[in-house]
């Protein structure tokens, strides 16, 4: 993400940025102009400050303080706390730039699907892929944080960015469900895209937390595992532990 110069006044916590001498426009218009100006410095400066939390927490892990953040990012906690609010707050800020990149890159590789089943994998694939990237961040931003100065009530696990995230993903899976199928099937559309969404999440995110070891399956081997898992569930594995099955 690109992030334009920071006015230096403002970035050691000066005042509004202005420069207009009074009478030089019409009445309101000079205020109004600082107005805006001061208003663009600011998230200006928000954004430099999520790309340097996400850095920070990359690099230090997702349970990294307000503290460490702030130190990383060489400015002061009460900073962040002053555009923030508390740690959620930083936490739903982060997850929003996240979040949809991670859309963005689910959205174009279902796109480029031919059929459900390869939307599916497709999908999976990304949000492994994104996920693994940085695993600090993905879980910083899933991750309610408590016992934080001022902590929200809530958690993104069922609100804010994340919660819109998951909406749009079921949203994109029922689509080429509903065409596939047709019409009469609003049962299975209705519920299973949501049941889905629950698998991918809890089987990707207890893969990213396994350590690394010989039986761990590499990231492609895991989309498919879970593509299977959500098409045809694990009959083929019950089958071969079936005693009356002739064929184990």
């Amino acid at each position: 993400m690109n992030i334009l110069p920071v006015d230096p006044a403002f970035a050691a916590g000066g005042t509004s940025p202005g420069g207009e001498k009074p009478g030089t426009a019409p009445e309101g218009t000079a205020i109004d102009g600082r107005a805006a100006r001061w208003q663009s410095h600011r998230e200006e400066r928000r954004r430099e400050l999520i790309k340097s939390a996400r850095k920070a927490v990359h690099a230090l892990g997702s349970d990294a303080s307000m503290e460490d953040i702030a130190a990383a990012a060489g400015t002061s906690k009460s900073v962040f706390y002053r555009y923030f609010g508390d740690k959620a707050g930083l936490q739903q800020a982060v997850g929003e730039v996240v979040i949809s990149q991670m859309q963005r890159r689910i959205q174009e590789a279902a796109q480029s699907a031919q059929t459900p089943r390869e939307g599916l994998l497709a999908m999976v694939s990304a949000y492994l892929q994104m996920a693994e990237t940085s695993p600090n961040v993905y879980t910083f931003v899933t991750t309610y944080s408590a016992g934080e100065p001022g902590a929200a009530t809530g958690g993104m696990a069922a609100t804010g960015a994340l919660g819109h995230f998951f909406e749009e993903v079921r949203d994109m899976i029922a689509r080429p469900m509903r065409a596939h199928l047709g019409t009469g099937k609003e049962a299975v559309i209705g519920y299973w895209p949501t049941a889905a969404i629950g698998l991918v999440r809890n089987a990707g995110e207890q893969w990213l937390a396994t350590p690394e070891s010989p039986g761990k399956p590499d990231q492609e081997t895991m989309a498919r595992q879970i593509t299977a898992w959500l098409c045809v569930g694990i009959a083929p594995e019950l089958e071969t532990l079936d005693p009356h099955n002739p064929n184990p």
